[in-house]
């Protein structure tokens, strides 16, 4: 199995107090998208984890063994490890970051925050699922890399080169679970959804803004794409971030 990690997928961890942020990157991604604003939320004061998630920021080869099991286990695993250590924690997360901190508030009651950055949490239909199964029942294991969809000129996202079609049926069937769930979450949510996205649909936004059971504060980004970390739209972003926990870590 490959151990080199892609310059700018690495881990970060800063124990820096006693309110803990969570930063969890994207389906594909690396730790790289949120690296701006966990250095921003170091400034603050708090303390930073952001862990990469199995199969990520190494080779498509080493992520097609891993699947949703994975990745929530180690968002679980990174959050219980962030909050033996500090007093409280947020979680942010990104895409299917947004997933899972999602799943880990869904599961977790003592979250004291969301961030979530144009997250996934509806099911995409049966009819994207099952083209997605009938690509694998041929022996097609890969498609087009859904990385990069970054308005601003010149900025690439760190992601991979194509998409493992497996890890996409896994993650479709989890959003399920965590749609059925998305009652559970109490803790307050700042959600920020990019008007133009071409990975995940508006409407995903529209389910937390329905069903959690904690308040969503909205904003919506006109001038970003999907990884609005890096897009037009970061200082905003980041803007609105650091308030919002300013605001819950106060409480």
């Amino acid at each position: 199995m490959t151990v080199d990690v892609m310059p700018g997928g690495e881990e970060f961890f800063s124990s820096s107090g006693p309110q803990g942020v969570l930063l969890l990157h994207g389906f594909t991604g690396t730790t790289s998208t949120m690296m701006d604003l966990a250095r921003r939320c170091v400034a603050e004061g708090y303390s930073v984890a952001v862990p990469r998630l199995p199969g990520h920021g190494t080779s498509v080869e080493d992520m097609m063994g891993t699947r949703w099991e994975d990745w929530s286990s180690a968002a679980l695993a990174a959050y219980d490890e962030l909050h033996r250590s500090c007093e409280s924690v947020a979680v942010v997360g990104l895409s299917m970051g947004g997933t899972l901190a999602s799943y880990v508030a869904e599961n977790r009651s003592d979250v004291v925050a969301l961030v979530l950055i144009n997250p996934l949490v509806k099911h995409p239909g049966a009819e994207l699922s099952e083209g997605v199964q009938a690509l694998l029942d041929a022996e097609v294991f890969t498609f087009d890399s859904i990385g990069s969809d970054i308005k601003k000129e010149g900025v690439v996202e760190t992601s991979y080169t194509a998409t493992p079609l497996a890890c996409v049926k896994s993650l479709f069937d989890a959003l399920e679970g965590v749609n059925d769930n998305l009652g559970r979450i109490t803790a307050p949510s700042l959600l920020l959804t990019s008007t133009e996205d071409h990975v995940v649909t508006t409407d995903n936004g529209d389910e937390l803004v329905k069903r959690s059971s904690g308040s969503v504060e909205r904003i919506w980004l006109e001038n970003s794409y999907h990884v609005a970390t890096m897009d037009n739209d970061q200082e905003l972003l980041e803007a609105a971030t650091l308030k919002f926990l300013a605001g819950r870590f106060s409480r």
